[in-house]
């Protein structure tokens, strides 16, 4: 059962932020286990009991990197649960996640680097149905979830003047963010952070529906083009004249 995380886990993750070699490590991973390996997975467990019969999965990270980091960032300092549907590449899918770092905890929504094709059916459907993104979004902020991402260099065109901030949006992110380590340290943290899912579950679900779309429309191009290519046609040419070996 989670019981919240206690002040040696964020000073543990300050430490391995400081020493992130094997040798700082080693002596303390003890403290690592007892305090925020065994804690990120009772929680990973709560959090998804609400969801289990969606169609998502649940996965809590580890502290250890893998080996496309350099050799010299052995571990790392921010932890997290996420829940999604199952995909290639969780970067371009959307994401309910949790992260706990040595400055407190984020959770909400994301989806960090979806496809061109995803905003701009997401910019699409805000220009058709303005009110719905536009409330959506006003609703979340009054639950006190922030909305980010990361926007464009150039801006593009926008139909919408009320949903300006949306049309800017290359990524976009709905969360909560706790600084307060103390309140961390709560087993009631899990009901918070459920709370949060849900109110963000429909953007969750309607990128869901987004990315598949996408990716229909991909695959079915595809098998389109093969269809309409034309088979060379060999009946014109000749063997050579001369024997020779090939």
């Amino acid at each position: 059962m989670f019981e919240g995380f206690s002040k040696e886990a964020f000073d543990f993750l300050f430490g391995i932020r400081m020493n992130n070699n094997k040798e700082w490590f080693e002596p303390r991973k003890k403290i690592y286990t007892q305090h925020i390996y065994e804690p990120l997975k009772a929680l990973a467990q709560e959090l998804f009991k609400p969801f289990e019969n969606t169609g998502m999965i649940s996965k809590a990270g580890r502290i250890y990197r893998d080996e496309s980091y350099p050799p010299y960032l052995h571990y790392r300092d921010t932890l997290w649960i996420y829940i999604r549907y199952n995909a290639w590449d969780w970067s371009k899918t959307p994401t309910l996640y949790f992260e706990i770092s040595p400055e407190g905890a984020e959770f909400g929504f994301r989806i960090s680097k979806p496809a061109a094709a995803v905003m701009e059916h997401f910019r699409c459907d805000i220009a058709d149905n303005p009110t719905y993104f536009t409330e959506l979004i006003q609703m979340l902020r009054n639950n006190n979830i922030e909305i980010g991402g990361e926007e464009y260099k150039r801006k593009k065109k926008c139909t919408v003047p009320e949903a300006e901030e949306l049309f800017l949006k290359k990524g976009l992110s709905a969360y909560r963010k706790i600084t307060d380590l103390s309140a961390l340290n709560k087993p009631e943290l899990a009901e918070e952070i459920i709370e949060v899912f849900r109110l963000t579950m429909p953007l969750n679900d309607y990128f869901h529906g987004v990315v598949n779309k996408v990716e229909a429309d991909k695959i079915k191009e595809k098998l389109e083009l093969l269809s309409t290519e034309e088979t060379t046609d060999l009946s014109g040419v000749k063997a050579p004249d001369v024997e020779f070996m090939w």
